[in-house]
């Protein structure tokens, strides 16, 4: 998937903000400006890194080095910009501690400063990055400014403070919160404020578009400060609990839960694709203990499932098996599905499959696994085209109609979903998710950098694989002739060099066996003719092995893989 999305990139549209997969040409939404900034290069080049794409790796860098600049005489948003761009160069220099990235992201930063000169200090939407002439969008609330916008520059801008010891950045985002904090009303934010004033311009509040990544980034720049920001805390504590009251419903007959969105003291019941992000949220507060209440935890669990499977039936709902833009509850014949034929495309959005991922990792159950990858089939199967990947218009139609746009956000999605990918199937991480801070388009955020340069990547013929599926075992090469018919991530995600050899000992006498464990969503155990085996179980975050003299094998190569990636494993007992 995602050599098929990059490489017909790089090919037909290499350096431009996007491209048409269709056409095979160049795209550039309004939000990025007429000028070629290599967004989707940067955007996706964390991803890149994680899965070892080696020559697309240098490529993005080397065009980032020679060709990137942002001083062009394009009218872009602050927001977008900010999260694509700063986030990009910001996550990728966490990975790689490579200053290039750092001087970059500074360097956008600085351009973006200008939007926020107002009396309030709340940015303009809009910025000219050639000399800053700033402005808002026409149409939103009368020229106010949003509230996921404005709300979502705070992690990058925290981040870069630290990196680079000037308070500026810190600075501009900390006068946004206080006045946020100072206009809310019973802990409730609304989407449109003034700039001018730093008063509400319209009365409506969602947790999905114009709301979303404000509730987010207060969580995670609690985190990321090393839970030391209590302002941000208890302002996300306070207006999740003003949202849940104010906008968090259940159906009578099905009982399934939405956040629905308030129009003046209306509660419209929709929810859109965006806020199915919501889920994750509550994991990772739960997880995280954000609440000041020790009951809370339960309560934080029992929302994140909810939306979850509210979510899933969205999907399961139409005939493409991906979900709407957005999707309603007043009527009971129709629950979670669109009602507006402006409401039924599908523009390769993360947000379902980003809950189900947080669900995993924090239940260990096989349902979300499952659910995500019939998402990734769908995806493959309605999405893909001969140049990429494209959203569709009516997921409601099997004959579907492309839109000929492989979004930059499909960035976004690759850098969840094919990172989701690697997780799932080896649990492959540069740490656990409470040592991770990602921001908007999911780009990692270290709280300190950690190595994540080994994969426990070994394959050889002699091996057997087993599966439920497959009782008999299959042989490496059968196993990629599996992945190939179905469609499956193939060796491309595979470190092809550099490998870790695992050396397990079945006993003192018996000579050595070389086991090399990579499986993409197909796993199981790899077992020796002694009855020795290794079981990697990726998803459950353990190593098992299985035998009644474990004490007298030699897994010192494990052991080492496992702690230098910061990943939790445990014995347990043979069943």
């Amino acid at each position: 998937m995602i050599n098929h999305a990059y490489s017909n990139y790089a090919k037909y549209a290499w350096g431009a903000n996007e491209h048409r997969s269709i056409s095979k040409t160049s795209h550039s939404a309004n939000i990025f400006g007429s000028s070629p900034l290599g967004i989707s290069i940067i955007d996706s080049i964390d991803t890149i890194y994680l899965a070892d794409l080696k020559e697309f790796y240098q490529k993005s860098r080397d065009w980032i080095e020679t060709k990137f600049d942002p001083n062009v005489a394009s009218e872009v948003s602050v927001f977008e910009i900010n999260i694509r761009l700063v986030g990009g160069f910001l996550s990728i220099y966490a990975l790689t501690n490579d200053k290039l990235y750092l001087d970059k992201a500074e360097l956008v930063a600085d351009r973006l400063l200008p939007a926020f000169d107002t009396p309030t200090g709340i940015p303009h939407a809009l910025i000219t990055l050639s000399n800053g002439a700033s402005k808002n969008w026409n149409w939103a609330g009368g020229g106010c400014s949003i509230l996921s916008e404005l709300g979502t520059i705070h992690l990058e801008f925290q981040y870069l403070s630290q990196l680079t010891g000037k308070d500026i950045y810190l600075q501009k985002v900390e006068k946004i919160r206080k006045v946020l904090k100072d206009a809310s009303e019973n802990h409730l934010y609304y989407n449109y404020i003034s700039p001018q004033t730093g008063k509400w311009c319209q009365k409506q509040a969602s947790l999905g578009a114009l709301g979303d990544s404000f509730y987010e980034y207060l969580l995670k720049s609690w985190i990321l400060s090393g839970k030391k920001d209590e302002q941000a805390r208890s302002m996300y504590e306070d207006a999740m609990k003003a949202a849940e009251e104010s906008m968090l419903r259940k159906t009578p007959t099905t009982n399934l839960m939405y956040f629905g969105e308030q129009r003046s003291g209306r509660l419209d019941p929709q929810m859109g694709h965006l806020t199915c992000f919501v889920g994750g949220l509550y994991v990772l507060s739960a997880l995280s203990a954000a609440l000041s209440t020790n009951t809370s935890t339960n309560n934080q669990m029992e929302i994140a499932r909810s939306i979850g499977t509210t979510c899933h039936e969205a999907y399961i709902r139409t005939a493409t098996g991906l979900g709407p833009e957005a999707f309603h509850f007043e009527r009971v014949d129709v629950e979670a599905k669109s009602l507006r034929e402006n409401e039924k495309y599908y523009i390769l959005r993360p947000e379902v499959i980003e809950t189900w991922f947080y669900l995993w990792r924090s239940t260990h159950e096989q349902i979300y696994r499952d659910w995500a990858w019939d998402a990734i089939i769908s995806l493959e199967k309605y999405c893909r085209v001969d140049g990429g990947y494209s959203g569709i218009k009516d997921v409601y139609s099997s004959s579907v109609i492309h839109d000929d746009v492989q979004q930059n956000i499909f960035r976004f999605n690759f850098s969840i979903l094919l990172t989701f990918i690697l997780i799932y199937s080896i649990n492959i991480s540069v740490g656990t998710i409470n040592e991770l801070i990602e921001n908007n388009v999911k780009n990692f955020f270290s709280l300190w950098t950690i190595s994540c340069s080994e994969w426990l990547n070994v394959f050889t013929n002699d091996a057997v694989w087993y599966h439920p599926n497959f009782p008999d075992g299959l042989q490496y090469n059968q196993l990629l002739d599996f992945c190939q018919m179905n469609q499956l991530v193939k060796p491309a995600l595979f470190r092809q060099d550099g490998q870790i050899r695992v050396t397990i000992s079945g006993n003192k006498t018996s000579s050595s066996n070389f086991y090399h464990v990579m499986v993409p969503y197909v796993y199981g155990q790899i077992q020796n003719g002694n009855n020795n085996s290794l079981f990697i179980n990726s998803g459950y975050e353990y190593i098992q092995l299985v035998n009644n003299r474990k004490n007298q094998l030699h897994i010192n190569m494990v052991v080492e893989f496992f702690n230098r990636a910061s990943l939790p494993f445990a014995w347990l007992p043979n069943n």
